[in-house]
């Protein structure tokens, strides 16, 4: 009898939860329809948008399109502000025309104003190896110029050396060096790309340096990064007793620009898990006007980046709104990612709820696709919260996979690593691709990236599957934390105190 009993139970728990898994997933359906997200990929990627570039008049209709589309939906605006918004302050810096920079008597041509400080120096330089703390150690560069190699030890790439930068700088600015030389091994394409970003008009957070440093942006050194194939100027200078150099940089622009993240939120179900926040990410803007392509286009459209993303965050707002989770949602959509990540880092250290408060961030951003059977999740096994991805997307017959390009760098390249840094669990949800390569680089940050390029009926799978990820992680009762021994562990435990 008692077996009978035992076996009974067992099977009820089995049905309810079969029933609850069925009851969520048909809550999904029934805020999701294709004609809904053709129309906001659609309206985001129009021509009338020019691009999104951050801080266009442009960037700022979308995000009043996307406040107001929170707004239909019943979501709460910023607790802080009382609107959807929040202001982000942005320096755009447009560097010099008069710029030279040699080392040993010969005249630098491939380099990129990383940080254009105003300068006109000639001084021998000294070779740091990669300009990090243990390099400083014994040597004197006060006044001096260091020439350096890219990223660290481990990656040398150029998101490496991006990743750096602010450490190396401030590291360059507290012992006295006038000027950085990075050198960076890295192909054609590559270093079209870094040329057209850093020596035309950047972008960066008003004032971020103040805020973390206490100095004044003026007193940063100069900081290029110069081409340096196959590493030769970096092998040769290891054993080079004496490296003479001379960088002249002319003054540069500065004005501020204002921009901003759209922000909302709805409130949780139970009583004690609404206390806990769910973020749902992604950035809105785009690259804007550039380059034209082979058919004389140059507006860069950015359907799948990030239009898809952003729309995948309107989609999950419309869902909770009418039928909330257990635990509470805050959706963020950033301004400045294609900048250099710009809103989200503006955004963790200006919250407007506790961090310790926010238990996942569930980001999704978009480069393409090339197999419309998967979803790609950067960072899938990085999070406890892995299984409840791999349910979802099976349940629309889809598979969650995990970042079958790691050599990309990526997770280190969206929204997400912000908060990563801050100890959030922080995956990236990503249309389905193999490898970095075919169809999804054809679309990437090209012209070519328009709404009626995309596959509406695999979209939608993709959205619902976003979405009853996101149900499956906000009503569990076990929080999601880091895999055991993930680099971000100790982030977790220093800000959720545990």
């Amino acid at each position: 009898m008692k077996l009978k009993t035992t076996s009974l139970l067992l099977l009820t728990l089995a049905l309810s939860i079969s029933l609850q898994a069925q009851t969520e997933k048909a809550k999904v359906m029934e805020t999701t329809s294709k004609a809904t997200i053709e129309g906001h990929i659609y309206f985001l990627a129009d021509d009338l948008l020019k691009g999104r570039e951050t801080g266009t008049a442009e960037n700022k209709i979308a995000a009043s399109y996307l406040a107001n589309t929170l707004r239909s939906y019943g979501v709460k605006p910023n607790p802080k502000t009382g609107t959807f918004y929040q202001d982000v302050a942005l320096k755009r810096i447009t560097p010099p025309n008069d710029v030279v920079i040699a080392i040993n008597e010969k005249q630098i041509e491939n380099y990129a104003l990383v940080y254009p400080s105003t300068i006109s120096t000639r001084t021998d330089a000294v070779y740091l190896n990669y300009g990090l703390e243990d390099d400083y150690v014994g040597k004197n560069v006060k006044g001096k110029i260091i020439i350096i190699k890219s990223g660290d030890a481990d990656a040398s790439n150029v998101m490496a050396a991006y990743g750096l930068k602010g450490k190396k700088q401030e590291l360059a600015r507290a012992n006295g060096v006038a000027a950085i030389i990075e050198l960076i091994d890295t192909d054609n394409d590559t270093w079209e790309w870094i040329d057209h970003n850093f020596n035309s008009s950047q972008l960066m957070v008003a004032n971020e340096l103040n805020e973390k440093t206490g100095t004044n942006d003026a007193e940063l050194p100069a900081h290029i990064w110069v081409l340096d194939k196959d590493h030769d100027m970096a092998t040769r200078f290891v054993t080079m007793k004496r490296i003479s150099s001379s960088v002249n940089i002319g003054d540069k622009k500065e004005e501020i620009v204002m921009s901003q993240n759209v922000i909302g939120v709805v409130e949780g179900t139970d009583p004690k898990l609404k206390k806990e926040y769910i973020i749902y990410s992604g950035h809105y803007d785009h690259v804007g006007i550039g380059t034209p392509d082979e058919t004389g286009d140059t507006i860069y459209n950015g359907a799948r980046d990030n239009a898809v993303g952003t729309t995948t965050v309107l989609s999950m707002a419309e869902n909770l709104a009418k039928y909330p989770t257990k635990r509470s949602a805050l959706f963020i959509l950033f301004t400045g990612e294609e900048k250099g990540l710009l809103g989200s880092e503006y955004y963790v250290e200006h919250p407007v709820l506790p961090l310790k408060q926010m238990v996942y961030c569930f980001n999704s951003d978009n480069a393409g696709y090339n197999d419309t059977s998967l979803v790609t999740i950067i960072g899938l096994p990085r999070t406890t919260a892995a299984q409840h991805i791999k349910d979802a997307a099976t349940a629309f017959g889809l598979t969650a996979t995990d970042d079958p390009a790691p050599e990309q760098g990526l997770f280190d390249r969206s929204d997400n690593v912000h908060f990563a840094k801050k100890g959030i669990p922080a995956p990236t949800f990503s249309l389905g691709f193999t490898a970095f390569n075919g169809d999804v680089t054809k679309y990437y940050h090209k012209p070519g990236d328009e709404a009626d390029t995309l596959d509406y009926d695999y979209l939608l799978k993709f959205f619902r599957a976003y979405i009853l990820s996101g149900r499956y992680i906000a009503n569990d009762p076990k929080t999601p934390t880091w895999t055991a021994g993930d680099t971000y562990e100790e982030a977790a435990k220093a800000l959720y105190g545990n």
